[in-house]
């Protein structure tokens, strides 16, 4: 995945190292993008229009990822592969200049019942904004199977907290803020719960004095322009975190503290030197 992971654990499993790192090979050998002997490498090389058959793991994240496309009225999108290529933020590696006719956003069909998909001419599937968080929820889930009841867990950033502290305490976690942010930020405690966030600095580069974003619109297929720098959502589950940080960026700051409401999310949003909070992130601080 390009990053780290970290865990504290209250007497975790003698194996506990070597286990969760054996969670995220496998997820990683599944989802990544970069591998290309991944399944989600492999699916990508293979004939358009033809369906094949995805390993059980991929194929849930990928149908959360579609739902997640589908109630964000196409905020996320895990099809958005050759656009994400073509801007230098893929598997190809980056570029130094603006491309100069972005391809339109291909289309990924899923058939649950038979676990296989399919793509469109125009799509290459990338589950960046998804993966990581579902990474997190396996490790934590092998460690939940081996009968660790209190850790924290985080994958590059995206955290799951179970149980306690030795202290009594929760786990608590500092959300990340974009740099020169002038607020003081939030401070959360993840009792069987996760947090992500998505913002715009996280990568990007630069070209004719322009910085552009890591972060797609795939309705546009560019980067994105509303003003926000980030999106944090907490939710027992990191994989939808992961998810719904990942659209909520992309709606922009009203439109996504909309739907973060109308989806019962809690939902915390940076955006032109302000904070936009969902009802659900607002009853938490009582």
């Amino acid at each position: 995945m390009g990053t780290y992971w970290s865990l504290q654990a209250v007497a975790p499993p003698a194996d506990a190292a070597p286990g969760v790192q054996a969670v995220l090979d496998r997820v990683v050998a599944q989802m990544s993008q970069w591998e290309a002997t991944s399944d989600l490498s492999r699916f990508n090389r293979a004939a358009p229009r033809v369906w094949r058959d995805v390993p059980v793991e991929l194929a849930h994240v990928l149908e959360a990822a579609l739902a997640v496309g589908r109630e964000s009225g196409g905020a996320f999108e895990p099809a958005l592969g050759r656009i994400t290529e073509q801007w230098g933020f893929g598997s190809t590696g980056p570029v130094d200049r603006v491309p100069d006719n972005p391809p339109a956003t291909g289309r990924i069909e899923f058939d649950a019942e038979r676990r296989r998909a399919r793509r469109s001419e125009d799509a290459l599937l990338d589950l960046s904004g998804i993966a990581k968080g579902y990474g997190v929820d396996a490790a934590a889930e092998w460690l939940l199977a081996k009968g660790a009841r209190h850790f924290l867990i985080e994958v590059g950033g995206e955290l799951r907290g179970e149980g306690i502290r030795p202290d009594g305490q929760p786990w608590w976690v500092d959300v990340e803020l974009p740099p020169s942010w002038p607020g003081a930020g939030w401070r959360i405690a993840l009792h069987d719960l996760s947090v992500a966030t998505s913002g715009d600095y996280r990568r990007g580069f630069e070209a004719d004095g322009q910085r552009y974003s890591h972060s797609f619109d795939p309705r546009t297929g560019r980067p994105i322009v509303n003003g926000v720098r980030s999106a944090t959502v907490i939710h027992r589950n990191c994989m939808m975190a992961d998810g719904w940080a990942t659209a909520l960026t992309v709606l922009g700051p009203e439109a996504a503290i909309a739907l973060a409401d109308a989806q019962g999310l809690a939902a915390c949003v940076l955006a032109r030197g302000h904070e936009f909070t969902s009802q659900a992130w607002c009853a938490m601080l009582e």
